[in-house]
């Protein structure tokens, strides 16, 4: 702290002395806070103690609390406003107040500055008896008087242009202005002016006293209350930001995010990111992040050639990601907030974009490098996984796709291979069959010959399937044996197998020596509550496959194979037409 500055404090402190003699109308305040809660005006009056004199609390009436320096002459007041501004040690938005303002002291403790009449109480141990004395209500506090519309218009003169502009931006949010934030107060900012006071039980004037204005602000922050919103200065990452540390703690650090996670009940999450690198780095960046569970696939997805936005939702989460390069470094953050709380998720994620700041350094390529592995991680953070995944196979060469109903059901998204979206054309719920078609046309390496007839008892067959959903990237064969043409129930059209399937082989193909598709393998269910074999699988069979499919206008391929076919012929043709078929929240 400078010597200037120390001998300002300790001139302003004198001249603090000299008021006490003086009257209410010689005094000024400089208000620099207000809360709607004692408890948190407290401990800011706590706060501010440390580094300055002359810091007190008073109630302001109406469940609001002020934390104020003085008292001041006019003129000193004036001194410390635009001193302590500078110095930054007070919020640009702080402003002179009237004793006629503030009631009844809450800080320091005990302090009673404003000499206002307390009630008179016996001592603890006093042997005075009061069980007589009559009980006298205490008068009501007087309401505070306000400026005069010739003050409120001299008060608002002296604010800078960025306080006039948050006051537009604090009328916009509230739902009063819908005009540029430019801080020209002309006939649009005067209606909404007016229309706030309006609204809030003053006289509609056009012109907002300083308590009006403060109210105006309390009502825009109190959105914020318990995000303990702090300016974190991160040295490893190179970045300065305002993060919501009431609902969120650094956790972890694993290049290139350093991680910051619920602190309570509030699942929300912040990452900074930060990495040196080129263009092609910032867009490998871009296309990784899109694979976390924290970025959902519906939502805004912008690169430009030195930043990228990426925000994603869903059912749960909304996530924001901004990234830019600069100088080669690569810096950024993540906000992901939980759904339903779009007001305070908005308000906050604009407190972490104007505050957002690049400052020296950038994070260490060797940060985390000692964390846990896993291939369902990517820097601590989890790959993006599909509710479900089964199989399939196509039936045409324009990609059309035969596989189990279950699979379909509930999904927000459908894709094939994880990569092409695809649509439902048909189901069938007394088969347990659906139909897909690619959003775009593909080109199957092989299509589904589907068998005409049943294959003989005890012949050998196999499934085509993903049986773990895609974890090993490549269907796998399952061989087995036809134990019989029809269901427990004896439904012709569900053929009996004797082989082990997971669940992932589901709506696979089921081939028969030749290399037809006799049928499509249905899922494993517990019948009447009776868990069947391990090695005992069900599949629909071809002739109601073909039904569906002649209804869609699908043209099928008969098969005309013939001749046995060796195990890994079968093996070759069932996974050039078997699909991966996923189910996305």
């Amino acid at each position: 702290m400078t010597r200037l500055f120390l001998t300002f404090c300790f001139t302003i402190l004198m001249s603090a002395h000299a008021l006490v003699a003086q009257t209410n109308a010689d005094i000024a305040w400089v208000q620099i806070e207000a809360q709607p809660s004692l408890t948190v005006a407290q401990s800011r009056a706590q706060v501010y103690a440390q580094d300055m004199q002359d810091v007190n609390g008073f109630s302001l009436g109406g469940g609001w609390y002020a934390v104020a320096l003085g008292p001041y002459s006019r003129t000193d007041a004036e001194q410390v406003l635009n001193v302590y501004r500078a110095e930054g040690l007070i919020p640009t938005d702080s402003f002179l107040a009237e004793t006629t303002a503030f009631r009844s002291q809450f800080w320091p403790v005990g302090a009673n500055i404003l000499n206002l009449p307390t009630s008179t109480r016996p001592q603890l141990g006093s042997t005075e008896t009061v069980a007589d004395a009559p009980v006298i209500e205490p008068a009501p506090e007087p309401e505070p008087i306000d400026e005069t519309p010739r003050e409120a218009r001299a008060s608002e003169a002296q604010l800078s242009k960025e306080q006039r502009m948050d006051l537009q931006s604090w009328l916009k949010w509230a739902g009063y202005y819908n005009s540029a934030i430019d801080g020209a107060f002309g006939r649009g900012t005067r209606g909404s002016m007016s229309a706030w006071q309006a609204d809030n039980g003053y006289d509609a004037t056009g012109v907002l006293t300083t308590r009006q204005r403060e109210e105006l602000r309390s009502q825009y922050f109190a959105v914020l209350e318990g995000m303990d919103l702090q300016l974190i200065s991160d040295s490893n990452a190179g970045i300065e930001m305002q993060i919501p540390m009431g609902v969120v703690a650094a956790a972890n650090t694993e290049f290139p995010f350093i991680h910051y996670k619920p602190s309570g009940d509030v699942p929300a999450e912040v990452l900074l990111i930060s990495q040196a690198g080129d263009q092609n780095t910032m867009f490998g960046l871009y296309d990784i992040m899109q694979t976390l569970e924290i970025v959902p696939m519906s939502g805004e997805r912008s690169r430009k050639d030195k930043s990228f936005v990426l925000t994603g939702e869903n059912s749960r989460i909304t996530s924001h990601t901004e990234v830019t390069l600069k100088d080669g470094e690569i810096k950024g953050f993540t906000l992901v907030w939980p759904a339903g709380d779009e007001e305070r998720r908005t308000r906050i994620l604009g407190e972490m974009q104007s505050s957002f700041a690049r400052i020296d350094g950038v994070l260490d390529p060797a940060a985390g490098s000692n964390a846990e592995q896993s291939i369902d991680l990517v820097s601590g953070l989890e790959i993006r996984r599909p509710k479900m995944s089964r199989s399939g196979f196509f039936v045409d060469n324009a990609g059309t796709v035969v596989t189990s109903i279950d699979v379909v059901r509930s999904c927000t998204r459908l894709t094939l291979e994880n990569d092409y979206p695809a649509t439902v054309v048909a189901t069938d719920e007394n088969t347990g069959v659906a139909l897909l078609r690619p959003s775009q046309k593909l080109a199957p390496l092989r299509v589904a010959a589907l068998r005409e007839g049943d294959a003989r008892l005890q012949s050998d067959v196999a499934v085509s399937g993903y049986s773990y959903e895609g974890v090993l990237g490549a269907p796998t064969m399952t061989f087995g044996t036809l134990s019989d043409v029809k269901g427990l129930r004896g439904e012709a059209n569900i053929k009996r197998l004797s082989l082990m399937t997971q669940p992932g082989d589901a709506g696979g193909p089921v081939l028969d020596n030749l290399g037809g598709v006799m049928g499509m393998l249905l899922p494993r269910t517990a019948a009447n509550g009776q868990q069947l074999p391990e090695n005992v699988s069900f599949a629909l069979g071809a002739d109601a496959i073909r039904v569906l499919l002649d209804e869609n206008g699908v043209q099928t391929t008969p098969n005309d194979a013939s001749g046995t076919q060796a195990p890994e012929d079968i093996t070759r043709i069932g996974s050039a037409m078997t699909v991966l078929v996923s189910c996305w929240d």
